[in-house]
């Protein structure tokens, strides 16, 4: 490449960032879990072991992250450390405030990252323009996947047939409950038990709710997912663009939610169950580990139950065409395996208290022994993995709105359902 050809795509790439930063950080849909807790299942041996990084030539491996916060600092140490014992590699860490817009200048221009750590549900487009490469291709094969990491972490990072990414943690909802309202013996096993049990609840208790959750009566199809996911709608769209959203398992789902509006709070947000659930008007509070903080500052002497089967959000490392391009794809794919390892990722766990992707670390002693990321994990572990195919945009306007129209009874369930697929599936044929 000339001088002047390079110094051109250079002040391009400058241009592609200095709009991303003006322009802030984009608007993604909520990337998060299920029934009772699985029993510990013993960790399968890893049908292949990480590389070894070849050693000798020096090389510079780029990543563009989303990590920030005191996240970082931990993060940052493990790359180190990775370094200190990989001395003729480099790991430079950058964070575009628009990865898209900057990934889309930089990748055709050779400028790229090697390495795109990012959320599962960008897989899909990110194939499509062909930024990221399959990793079958370099020995990355499905019985190395499922013995190494969870299973919703594994399905999410499968896009058409072939993987696309390594996981690295997880992130989705569980019920919280507050022992000195109900205590820990008496806990619901199964859908239709938190149903009744809110009846029951709401009889004795008529100023309160038995669980509060922000997608109750909100356009929210993210914190209602457990609810459908839990009757055995496997998604709401997968891959080839077929909806589920108009099936028998999903009319449950929504005949649900019309007997829970009736024993529920009129109004819901993260807010008002943070509140309630401190005051003990509320029992349980369906969210997330963001909320533990807060929670704890309450004082809130709290239980995690999984029940349900919530969204689960995955953070990945993928490998880029770049990497390839520039023969980084060997050291490249070592950083993936050494990052999303057991090993480390515990180490991240303990620190960051994220929740991990790799099974052997989830199972842990020092891990499992914090209740916070053992009962997330639990939940996360029979969770249905955020779509990674571009259709997926399609699907949070109108199930959300479905779900608001049920919880209100201005349509029933059936109706609202059908409603919700159609307008879907007339959204997919636009994208195909």
């Amino acid at each position: 490449m000339n001088a002047m050809k390079r110094a051109l795509i250079v002040m391009f790439l400058a241009a592609a960032m200095m709009l991303a930063a003006c322009g802030g950080g984009q608007t993604v849909q909520p990337t998060a879990a299920p029934t009772t807790a699985p029993a510990e299942q013993p960790t399968a041996a890893p049908a292949e072991q990480p590389t070894t990084a070849p050693s000798g030539q020096q090389v510079t491996i780029r990543i563009w992250h989303q990590w920030d916060g005191a996240y970082l600092t931990a993060i940052e140490q493990a790359f180190r450390d990775y370094e200190a014992s990989h001395p003729n590699v480099k790991i430079d860490l950058s964070k575009p405030e628009d990865v898209s817009n900057a990934l889309n200048v930089a990748i055709p221009a050779g400028e790229g990252p090697d390495i795109i750590g990012w959320a599962n549900d960008q897989i899909g487009q990110q194939a499509l323009v062909g930024n990221i490469v399959a990793l079958n291709d370099y020995g990355i094969t499905e019985d190395f996947l499922r013995s190494t990491y969870e299973p919703a972490a594994v399905n999410g990072v499968i896009w058409q047939g072939k993987i696309w990414a390594l996981p690295e943690t997880q992130e989705g909802i569980a019920l919280i409950y507050n022992k000195k309202v109900i205590g820990d013996m008496n806990l619901p096993g199964s859908l239709d038990e938190l149903l009744q049990m809110a009846k029951d609840f709401r009889a004795a208790n008529p100023d309160k709710t038995y669980v509060c959750n922000q997608g109750f009566g909100g356009s929210d199809a993210y914190h209602v997912a457990p609810i459908y996911f839990g009757y055995g709608v496997p998604s709401y769209v997968d891959d080839e663009g077929n909806v589920y959203v108009n099936t028998p398992e999903m009319i449950k789902g929504g005949e649900w939610l019309a007997e829970m509006s009736k024993v529920s709070f009129s109004e819901q947000s993260y807010d008002i169950c943070k509140a309630a659930l401190a005051e003990g008007k509320a029992a349980m509070w369906w969210t997330g580990p963001w909320a533990i903080a807060g929670i704890e500052q309450d004082g809130v002497d709290y239980g995690i139950l999984p029940l349900g089967k919530p969204f689960v959000g995955i953070k990945t490392l993928m490998l880029t065409r770049n990497a390839v391009e520039r023969g980084n794809a060997e050291v490249a794919l070592d950083i993936m395996k050494y990052f999303t390892s057991a090993e480390v990722q515990a180490k991240l766990a303990l620190t960051n208290k994220t929740v991990p992707a790799a099974t052997a670390a989830l199972q842990n002693p020092e891990v499992a022994a914090l209740p916070t990321l053992a009962g997330f994990g639990a939940a996360l572990n029979a969770g249905v993995p955020m779509a990674n195919t571009p259709f997926a945009s399609a699907q949070w306007g109108p199930v959300g709105d479905a779900s608001v129209a049920i919880w209100t009874g201005t349509q029933s369930p059936a109706d609202a359902l059908a409603a919700a697929a159609q307008a879907i599936e007339a959204a997919i044929m636009q994208m195909k």
